[in-house]
């Protein structure tokens, strides 16, 4: 089985409207080519928001083989912590929508 029989087919119309990301993201999967990690922790405010960007620091950002990325965040203080934890969902949301598509594999949260 080739790679390109588990590519979605960017030809067929999606059942309701995509955002323009959403859009570029399939696009960008299509032919290869890989957002940076340098820019997601450039932009980290701006992905995950302030709440989140105010108790987090990224400490490490890992690629995998299937370009996803595994992303290691530190609390600012161990305070928060537990409230870390409970926002990863959001976190691994925003940073998809924002690269539109499935880019974080897992976020590990290191005290």
């Amino acid at each position: 089985m080739s790679n390109q029989d588990k590519k979605e087919n960017i030809f067929v119309r999606k059942s309701r409207p995509q955002t323009l990301a959403a859009s570029f993201g399939s696009l960008m999967d299509r032919f290869g080519i890989r957002s940076s990690d340098a820019i997601l922790l450039e932009k980290w405010r701006d992905v995950v928001g302030n709440e989140i960007a105010n108790i987090s620091n990224v400490v490490a950002i890992k690629t995998t083989k299937d370009n996803k990325f595994n992303i290691v965040l530190r609390p600012i203080n161990s305070a928060f912590a537990l409230e870390l934890s409970y926002k990863v969902e959001e976190c691994i949301n925003k940073i998809n929508k924002y690269y539109g598509r499935k880019a974080v594999s897992k976020i590990t949260i290191r005290k």
